[in-house]
């Protein structure tokens, strides 16, 4: 059994996942409460399926960007666990999550999430083979400066603001934004990426696994 933490950014999530697929999940916006919230959240969500630390063989934690404060607690809390469970770590990043609920279809795609600031951090994706995989490095824009770079028909799929949402809508022939549902970034989605990984055998070592930033906390502002 697999456990999957979540805490890039405000919207929070954690997950159970087995062979079988989704025992549980939890998502839920915090208000910077990730210290307080994050451990009792997973009691509750062992708890509710019925399970105990115990029984987990292997953790997933979004390893970002995203907040400065809330990776680093969403991390200590995993390698704190891994270390006393003696089981395997694997860090995703977290605008994989973001796309891997996006429908794979004929056109590219633009993962985001809030970088703070008024800006977005950004992966471009592309479909191959079935599965979006990430092209270049991540970048950080404005919402004018995103909607500026679409010059084709690409999905924009994350946490966006309602004016983001309207900024980006201008570029009404190209630009697809994802619906709610499929924007989120659902912690099911990082334990499916994980799991598949620890099935190939590939690990992180936790005592190295560190998170992706693109700012220092003051200057990302989350």
């Amino acid at each position: 059994m697999l456990l999957a933490v979540d805490t890039s950014t405000k919207i929070m999530g954690i997950a159970l996942y087995t062979e079988t697929g989704v025992l549980g999940e939890m998502i839920w916006q915090s208000n910077n409460y990730h210290t307080v919230e994050l451990a009792p959240a997973i009691q509750q969500l062992l708890a509710r399926c019925e399970k105990r630390a115990d029984d987990l063989q292997v953790l997933a934690a979004a390893i970002g960007p995203g907040s400065f404060t809330g990776l680093r607690i969403g991390l200590a809390v995993i390698k704190g666990m891994a270390l006393g469970l003696k089981i395997p770590v694997i860090g995703i990043p977290s605008l994989d999550i973001v796309a891997a609920a996006q429908p794979v279809v004929n056109a590219d795609l633009a993962a985001v999430l809030h970088a703070g600031r008024g800006r977005l951090a950004v992966g471009w994706y592309a479909a191959e083979e079935g599965v979006w995989k990430q092209q270049g490095n991540l970048e950080v824009l404005g919402a004018d400066e995103l909607v500026k770079r679409i010059n084709k028909r690409t999905i924009i799929s994350g946490e966006l603001t309602a004016e983001e949402q309207r900024i980006l809508a201008r570029r009404y022939r190209n630009v697809i934004l994802a619906s709610p549902a499929f924007a989120i970034r659902r912690p099911s989605f990082l334990a499916e990426l994980a799991w598949k990984r620890w099935q190939n055998n590939d690990t992180d070592d936790p005592a190295s696994l560190a998170p992706l930033y693109l700012h220092s906390d003051e200057e990302a502002g989350l």
